[in-house]
């Protein structure tokens, strides 16, 4: 069994094959896809998804960094609300992305920090979306820092310094297919995390592992991602899928 910890099976761009896409992941022993939350226009298609796979699909609710826009406080109500009514299995997308825009900082890191705080009165673990950003992140996860923070720093594209700091406050990395990419830089250290710290990603649609970069990413494709795990551990197949899908078990609860 294999668990994609981060697919936005929601996303337009799964709307002519959404049912295809899932029976191919199916196929390829990806029975668990956990869902995070963007902004309240795709809150209507994340409970859709959950309704028609209950048994697969585990959603999170959060506002995701590149939407806090000048609405941010009605986001974050729109995500307060969600959360007072319903279950989920984590707070996220959640964290601060410099990438696109660095006038919202201090927005995004307000919104950041509620959100944590809001994970931690529901005892949910916390997935961290980074982009140029991982001093601003950890800011903030050191005055949150403690034995009630956990979660997911997804899409680690970090250091060997900056995972072992991510660990440190709790959070598991989230390996997808840039551990494949030639340029990718986290496939030269990632024996020297264990492997008790690591789950599988995708992200799809984005990020696509080799060889199939630069096209639409789905969940069939983590076993690309298993197999290059499988060349850095030393450990086989079922091992990473067996070990990776445990730590998820540990972050989610489920």
């Amino acid at each position: 069994m294999i668990t994609d910890t981060h697919t936005h099976l929601y996303s337009s761009q799964f709307d002519e094959d959404q049912a295809a896409t899932i029976q191919r992941a199916k196929e390829a022993g990806v029975s668990r896809f956990f869902i995070p939350a963007i902004d309240s226009s795709y809150t209507e298609r994340m409970i859709k998804l959950e309704k028609d796979y209950p048994d697969e699909v585990f959603l999170m609710m959060g506002l995701h960094p590149t939407s806090v826009k000048e609405n941010y406080l009605e986001e974050l109500a729109h995500v307060k609300e969600w959360i007072d009514k319903k279950d989920f299995y984590a707070i996220g997308e959640i964290g601060i992305d410099l990438y696109w825009d660095k006038t919202l900082l201090t927005q995004q890191q307000e919104a950041f920090r509620t959100q944590i705080k809001w994970a931690k009165e529901k005892k949910l673990p916390i997935v961290i979306h980074c982009r140029d950003a991982f001093n601003e992140i950890f800011e903030v996860l050191e005055t949150e820092k403690g034995d009630d923070l956990r979660g997911i720093f997804h899409c680690f594209t970090g250091t060997l310094e900056q995972a072992k700091t991510a660990i440190s406050y709790n959070m598991k990395l989230g390996i997808g297919g840039v551990a494949t990419f030639k340029n990718g830089k986290i496939d030269k250290f990632l024996n020297e995390i264990d492997l008790k710290y690591i789950v599988l990603e995708t992200d799809a649609p984005y990020l696509a592992p080799t060889p199939y970069r630069g096209k639409r990413n789905e969940s069939a494709y983590i076993t690309n991602v298993v197999d290059k795990l499988v060349n850095i551990y030393g450990l086989s197949f079922n091992e990473i899928a067996e070990i990776t899908t445990q730590n998820s078990k540990d972050v989610f609860g489920v």
